[in-house]
């Protein structure tokens, strides 16, 4: 059975890139590119894990993992945030929306691997 990643990424070019990489890898990749498209794609077919941008249109990624976890249907999402953003707060804020991991851009693929990895192991 595939195990199927929303990836939610507002830059196209950073999207293809890691759909390519986890197409490659044997997974069902999904894109969405704003935080509302995140969540109704989410809610229409729950994915195994989910890769989050945290500046994005509109809702941003706190508030989207936010709203995950708050969810009793979709609180064991796994969700990885993807982000520029590298500051304490924002860290503290990523742990306090309830994020499972917090990875800094620029980051390596061999390294989201293995986290994605190491997530989906325990499902």
């Amino acid at each position: 059975m595939q195990k199927k990643i929303l990836i939610v990424e507002d830059e196209e070019s950073l999207l293809k890139l890691e759909s390519i990489l986890l197409t490659t890898k044997g997974y069902l990749v999904q894109g969405a590119t704003t935080g509302l498209a995140a969540l109704d794609a989410v809610a229409a077919e729950p994915p195994d894990l989910i890769l989050l941008d945290i500046m994005l249109p509109g809702l941003d990624g706190f508030e989207v993992c936010q709203r995950i976890k708050q969810n009793p249907e979709t609180r064991s999402i796994p969700v990885i945030l993807l982000t520029a953003k590298k500051t304490p707060e924002d860290v503290a804020r990523g742990e306090e929306v309830g994020a499972d991991q917090y990875i800094t851009k620029p980051f390596k693929s061999a390294m989201v691997m293995e986290t994605i990895e190491r997530f989906l192991s325990q499902h």
